[in-house]
């Protein structure tokens, strides 16, 4: 392969579907591998020459055991086998719904890192669950109760805050957001009339779009190859690929195959597991510095990641977070 001839290996892990902030992780990652298909092929020979599990398919959690974490530093280390032919897009769950919901109801996503960061530090514990979880349900395309129920739900919590911190450095943002109703109740009036091409919450999309802009910076033409997803319907590569190509991404085709059947497809899938979980340890404060360490150049700068400390130790330095609208803007 080269470079004016790119096909990146994709895969995901973390994927809850829409439910962000009460599904089973935190993290979301969206891994590419630029490896050749012959020499993927001996990187995972390897990688089950070292760990010799009986298991027929190897997946992250076998790299990280505690047993196999000399494999585990071979593969992320400087100089080894995917040591600069691969990447991983981060998305700190919380955040993008924080994100997801200041696009929706204030027009933009300029205050989404200022309400995540002041809104967990002001609310406390319980008043930032309730919070993001309604905003969850709001922006939510599935909903068993009455249509208006999200909202009002939204809407009773944002004044509950508003009265319980109506002094504070966010009560002008929480102002700002109970205003916003007429814009929740047409969002969720549009969800009647069936669900949306593009579902705002689901972080797949656009990370395959920023993984394309990733790997074609410089302007090369890149083809992605992905791992079978239910998500990834032909009408949604299309707008994939009409996303990207709006965005000046020179992204010339995505296919879709059985993870099992391309050594770069699973090569993705150990990256992603793998930068999920340590990303996620970050986040929960139970860091690995040596693993983080050798994750940190593998880590997209545009990950959307709103929390401070992880964000330091993750992309080398603290910055303001990189919002999704960019690429988002079009969903």
């Amino acid at each position: 392969m080269t470079w004016n001839d790119r096909e990146v290996a994709c895969d995901e892990s973390g994927s809850d579907g829409e439910n962000l902030t009460g599904g089973n992780t935190d993290v979301f990652a969206h891994a590419g591998v630029g490896l050749p298909v012959d020499a993927a092929t001996a990187c995972v020979r390897e990688i089950r020459d070292r760990i010799r599990s009986p298991a027929e398919e190897y997946k992250a959690t076998h790299l990280l055991r505690e047993k196999h974490r000399a494999v585990l530093e071979w593969l992320l280390a400087p100089g080894g086998p995917i040591h600069a032919r691969a990447h991983v897009h981060l998305v700190e769950k919380e955040f993008f719904v924080v994100d997801r919901t200041a696009h929706l109801l204030l027009g933009d996503t300029a205050e989404a890192l200022f309400l995540y960061r002041a809104g967990r530090r002001t609310f406390g514990e319980a008043g930032w669950r309730e919070f993001v979880r309604a905003a969850n349900r709001l922006l939510r395309v599935r909903h068993d109760g009455q249509p208006s129920e999200p909202a009002e739900l939204f809407f009773r919590t944002v004044d509950d805050l508003r009265r319980a911190h109506a002094r504070t450095a966010v009560a002008p943002v929480l102002d700002r957001l109970a205003a916003s109703r007429s814009r929740a109740d047409d969002y969720r009036a549009g969800l009647l009339a069936g669900p949306p091409l593009i579902p705002l919450l689901n972080p797949l999309l656009p990370a395959i779009v920023r993984t394309a802009a990733y790997w074609s910076a410089g302007g090369q033409e890149v083809r992605l190859v992905h791992d079978r997803q239910n998500l990834l319907t032909p009408e949604r590569i299309a707008w994939i690929e009409e996303t990207a190509r709006l965005a000046g991404i020179r992204l010339v085709g995505l296919r879709l195959v059985v993870a099992g059947e391309d050594p770069r497809v699973q090569l993705a899938d150990f990256l992603a597991g793998i930068a999920r979980k340590l990303a996620s340890d970050e986040l929960n404060r139970r860091a690995d510095r040596a693993l983080t360490a050798l994750l940190r150049p593998y880590v997209d700068p545009a990950s959307v990641w709103g929390d401070e400390a992880g964000h330091a130790a993750l992309l080398g330095k603290i910055s303001p977070a990189v919002p999704s609208a960019d690429i988002n803007s079009a969903v």
